[in-house]
């Protein structure tokens, strides 16, 4: 099927995330497409819930309704906000996106590039903290690391309050 989208869009479940998400929706997402998010766990805790059984290939496709329940959400080490939830199930009902998250764990600027490649994306959306110079140069700035090595057209949506 030649309009089989998969745009993907990073999240974190941060307020930068969640303008990604807004920004993605009302530019880049049409009705039937599907739109993966991908969040990428800090590797550590493996000790307990699905993490130990993915932890290489990332979890399998988890379908909107299992990431509205806390429980199943809690298994994979993720806490989506209730603003984010909405915004995605709003989104569903009215273009008739289908919605999943794939949560990978280890270093996000590679897991992110990672993702591209594997489920495969058609494109990714990426929200920036507008981290300084100085910063950027000793944290390493994960959007500016996925625009260079992603293989996908990538987009960086830059947070409101960095602006200026």
């Amino acid at each position: 099927m030649a309009d089989d989208r998969r745009v993907g869009v990073a999240v974190d479940f941060s307020a930068c995330s969640r303008e990604a998400l807004r920004w993605a929706v009302d530019n880049v997402v049409r009705d039937g497409d599907h739109l993966i998010l991908v969040n990428v766990q800090k590797e550590g805790h493996y000790e307990e819930g699905e993490m130990q059984l993915w932890e290489a290939t990332g979890s399998p496709f988890i379908p909107l309704s299992d990431l509205c329940d806390p429980g199943i959400a809690k298994k994979y080490g993720v806490k989506p906000d209730a603003e984010t939830l909405d915004i995605l199930t709003c989104l569903a009902e009215q273009k008739k996106v289908v919605v999943v998250l794939k949560v990978y764990w280890g270093d996000a600027r590679e897991k992110i590039c990672e993702a591209i490649d594997d489920i495969p994306l058609s494109c990714l959306i990426i929200g920036n903290r507008g981290l300084g110079k100085i910063k950027r140069v000793i944290l390493g700035s994960v959007s500016n690391y996925v625009v260079n090595h992603g293989s996908c057209p990538v987009t960086v949506v830059k947070h409101a309050e960095q602006e200026g």
